[in-house]
């Protein structure tokens, strides 16, 4: 598995018992689910809540507003 921010976010939030879904449609990466209750904001883009952009190259990858990100966490969870 590759070794990436997502790849260690997701296990984490589940060991606090907050189960997400993500999907993504190059290069974007949304937040779908929390707790399976769906996400119905939109963040950074048109079709959903974007947390991530799939990186060019040997770019690294990151999370756009970790704080945006975990405010809809708590909201949906």
């Amino acid at each position: 598995m590759e070794d990436n921010v997502i790849n260690r976010l997701v296990p984490r939030l589940r060991k606090i018992g907050i189960d997400v879904e993500l999907f993504g449609n190059y290069p974007w990466v949304y937040l779908d689910k929390v707790n399976g209750n769906k996400v119905k904001e939109k963040f950074c883009a048109n079709h959903g809540f974007t947390i991530a952009f799939i990186p060019l190259n040997d770019e690294k990858m990151e999370l756009l507003d970790i704080r945006e990100i975990f405010k809809i966490i708590r909201k949906y969870k």
